[in-house]
């Protein structure tokens, strides 16, 4: 097995369109209707939107390889870029997901590193993530990983309003 990760460019804006929209969708479609879905999907996911996302310099994304395949990826945020006002001293995970098919390989755990790397380096003193109050998994993985609740925020999938907790970890 070889795993690797290299920081995305403008260039995989389309391959990751893709795999946000796949890994979204496999994470999230059984438990939100089609439409929320759908709506979610193409206001956070278009083309567009993700070019700016991968132009801005606060933001950060990274594709991870399990021999050769991408089957994940990270995107991390700082200063004015963070989805909630948590200061200068934080950065968030915004988004760290692995294909179903390369689940239960570690990745999860070397994307995370990889924040947590990103985090030391700009001198952050705590990184923080949201996670849907129902992915019971994905709240198991961050607490293994140090994270504790600290808050909640809402979420909205489509016309769906569902709550996000807010998790930190001190560094």
């Amino acid at each position: 097995m070889t795993m690797t990760i290299k920081k995305s460019t403008l260039e995989d804006s389309i391959y990751l369109q893709s795999i946000s929209v796949e890994t979204f969708t496999e994470t999230f479609k059984d438990q939100n209707s089609p439409e929320d879905l759908n709506a979610y999907l193409e206001k956070a996911y278009n083309v567009t939107r993700l070019e700016k996302e991968l132009v801005n310099p606060a933001s950060q994304f990274y594709f991870i390889y399990y021999n050769q395949e991408v089957a994940g990826y990270l995107k991390t945020n700082i200063d004015d870029a963070q989805s909630e006002a948590m200061g200068d001293d934080s950065l968030e995970v915004e988004r760290i997901y692995v294909k179903r098919k390369f689940q239960k390989h570690g990745l999860g755990k070397h994307l995370m590193n990889k924040a947590v790397e990103i985090a030391k380096v700009q001198k952050k003193e705590r990184i923080w993530l949201g996670v849907w109050e129902e992915n019971e998994n994905a709240i198991a993985f961050y607490q293994k990983k140090g994270f504790v609740q600290t808050g909640a925020h809402s979420f909205y999938m489509g016309d769906d309003e569902q709550v996000d907790l807010i998790m930190t970890k001190i560094l």
